[in-house]
């Protein structure tokens, strides 16, 4: 069944999404599901303070907006009989958009306005189109197994060092080291000091999560859905912000996936999912403020960087503008709020806090200013507080300093840095901590590293909104045009990264430098392809049919480049599909579907702790045990849960390992970066 979202509906709080099937009758809640395919097709109008859904001609169902947001349970009325405890009222709010705000606390600043907790703070480093995702954590728990033999296993997986191998990378070997923990997943560490309203929010939102994990993405629902956002919205009030932060953001992305939506990806709902299991494990991170302390700093000298465009889920756009202070440090400043995609160029022509006339998309291109009294968070954002001041000041290219030290770092010490980062909740992540700097030449391939492998250009958003899919098509038929790049590092898809602005030699010999995801780039911006280029092409796929056999590895000029972008070896990659699979399908799916050789390819390429990772998920599967009876006992969804957990982490870690292995391979392009 496919149900699409109206576009028109508002954003509306996690627990008014919740609380509409409370009030439904059991009669009714079965029928939520059903009723949203017909949901999808009632007509939205606008209203003086909302939107008005026409059910028929005799039944409207009304949501009130404030500030953006449908942010209490009487803003959303229905004039049937049976309102609000009535069908319609429930399936339009849970067709909506999800949304959360967070109030002002303490550590907030005059003049600073409260921001979305996981949209507007978290999203100014997150990719477009995507809700800031905590990446799997590399520690798991030694779980609880429905066996002896299987119990054993757990505690293998989550003790042993597995070793990498280099078959299909050329990354030699490596060692993927897990570290070993003493509590089970749904355990509170002693040293852990909680809250009795804390320990039960906790426990609910681990057993919420694990019943999506069970049902899967096809068996889940309206309902289940639901469960998962009242156990989200009783972590928050009982200051548990991260997680819950990331229980709405499992809910919105089964919302898409039920939608059919383009923007779902099953691999970050897997990520998601891994990273609020493992974080109910451990309490003391779960608990953190409602929002980042925003200090008053020094004065800054800033030199504009770029301005990425930010579209997210949950119906909040802007731009964020990266910048950089003289000793190298990078600072952001973002102008997100409700709205579309159109709103992002918008916002990226909103000026620079402080009363300066300077545009934030001019400060991002080559532009400087100079800050007084300034408020900046731990991880590096600049808030707008109404004591700051700024003015201009003279900016810098790329190639000159302080900027030109960003592309000077290897690209495999980069990548190391960006995927320790990436592997720590979006909310404590440094601003900018996950960008590459790259230096390199457009290929036949995909983009040739200087110092590192042959890549594939990401678009980060392909709405046609916003020009990153048209820009990089563009660049991609220049085979020979160098480039600087500034790109966003892709865990799930280690051949490639997400390209955000890039600098080159124009026509005239003037650098060329633009943000791809705003500015919509054009012949007349691309110099000529050489004639040299054409033949260099040309020439590779001729030598590759010499009688030897052997085809030789391609290049540009006298520059070698790998044959291929980095891959993972097959059988690490069999691993990572079965744990997005279980995501999808749930544990009947997972035990339907084993692959009984699984392990023993594992093995023969030297992962050995993704062997028993492997038998271990396959095992807690398929285990139904009797008793003494010879009744069929309940399934342990908490075995299981442990089991796809160390799977998850595992695999996870493994192709970090790899990945960082094949982008340090003796076959890079080891040649003088080319100067743009």
């Amino acid at each position: 069944m496919t149900t699409n979202p109206s576009p028109g509906l508002p954003p509306v709080a996690a627990e008014v999404a919740a609380g509409a099937l409370d009030l439904l009758p059991a009669r009714l809640r079965k029928r939520v599901d059903g009723a949203l395919a017909k949901a999808a097709a009632w007509p939205v109008e606008a209203t003086p303070d909302g939107v008005r859904v026409r059910v028929d001609d005799d039944t409207a169902v009304t949501l009130k907006v404030t500030d953006g947001i449908v942010a209490h349970a009487a803003d959303a009325a229905c004039d049937c009989l049976l309102a609000p405890a009535c069908l319609h009222r429930a399936a339009v709010l849970s067709l909506t958009p999800l949304a959360e705000t967070a109030p002002l606390t303490e550590d907030a600043l005059p003049g600073q306005e409260a921001a979305p907790a996981e949209d507007a703070a978290a999203s100014a480093d997150a990719p477009p189109g995507q809700e800031p995702a905590p990446a799997v954590h590399a520690a798991t728990a030694r779980a609880q197994a429905p066996s002896e033999h299987a119990a054993t296993a757990q505690a293998q997986t989550l003790s042993e060092h597995a070793e990498g191998t280099g078959a299909g990378t050329g990354a030699g070997s490596g060692t993927v080291r897990m570290p070993n923990a003493r509590t089970t997943v749904a355990g509170t560490p002693p040293a852990a000091h909680l809250t009795p309203a804390q320990t039960t929010a906790l426990r609910a939102l681990h057993s919420a999560t694990t019943a999506v994990l069970v049902s899967g993405v096809t068996g889940g629902g309206a309902v289940q859905r639901a469960e998962l956002l009242h156990a989200a919205h009783s972590a928050r009030l009982a200051g548990l912000h991260l997680p819950s932060a990331a229980a709405v953001r499992i809910a919105r992305r089964l919302g898409e996936a039920r939608s059919e939506d383009p923007a779902f990806r099953l691999s970050e709902l897997s990520a998601e999912l891994a990273g609020l299991l493992d974080l109910v494990r451990r309490p003391a991170d779960a608990v953190t403020p409602a929002r980042r302390a925003y200090e008053p700093a020094k004065p800054l000298r800033l030199y504009g960087l770029f301005t990425e465009p930010v579209v997210t889920a949950s119906g909040y756009a802007g731009a964020t503008t990266y910048a950089v202070a003289p000793d190298g440090t990078l600072r952001t400043v973002s102008d997100v709020a409700p709205g579309g995609p159109e709103r992002a160029a918008q916002a990226a022509g909103s000026p620079v806090p402080g009363g300066c006339a300077l545009p934030l998309r001019e400060w991002g291109d080559g532009g400087g200013v100079i800050l007084t009294n300034p408020t900046v968070s731990p991880d590096g954002r600049i808030g707008g507080g109404s004591r700051v001041r700024s003015v201009r000041a003279t900016g810098a290219q790329w190639h000159e300093p302080p900027l030109d030290a960003l592309w000077q770092q290897p690209p495999a010490a980069q990548l190391a840095a960006a995927l320790d980062r990436l592997a720590q909740p979006a909310d404590t992540r440094p601003a900018g901590s996950d960008l590459l700097f790259l230096t390199g030449t457009i290929s036949d391939g995909g983009f040739a590293v200087t110092e590192g492998p042959a890549l594939r250009l990401l678009a980060p958003d392909e709405r046609p909104e916003l020009p990153y899919a048209e820009n990089l098509r563009l660049l991609g038929v220049r085979p020979g045009l160098a480039l600087r790049l500034i790109a966003r590092a892709v865990p799930d898809r280690p051949g490639g990264v997400h390209a955000l602005a890039a600098a080159w030699t124009g026509h005239d010999g003037e650098t060329v430098r633009a943000d791809l995801g705003l500015r919509r780039l054009n012949r007349s911006h691309i110099p000529a392809q050489t004639a040299a280029a054409p033949a260099q092409a040309a020439a590779i796929p001729a030598r590759a049919t010499a009688t030897s056999g052997q085809a030789p590895a391609p290049s540009v000029g006298d520059r070698p480049l790998p044959a291929a972008p980095p891959a993972l070896p097959l059988e690490l990659d069999l691993l990572r599909r079965a744990v997005d699979r279980t995501v999808a399908g749930g544990r009947a799916v997972t035990a339907a579907s084993a692959d009984g050789e699984l392990p023993r390819r594992l093995r023969a390429v030297g992962l050995t702790t993704g062997a028993e990772c492997a038998r271990a998920l396959a095992e807690a599967a398929a285990d139904r045990r009797h008793d003494a009876l010879g009744r069929l006992l309940p399934a342990d969804p908490d075995a299981f849960a442990a089991a796809w957990l160390a799977t998850a982490v595992y695999s996870s870690a493994a192709a970090r390992s790899l990945l960082l292995a094949a982008w340090s391979a003796p076959g890079t392009n080891r040649s003088a970066p080319p100067r743009v």
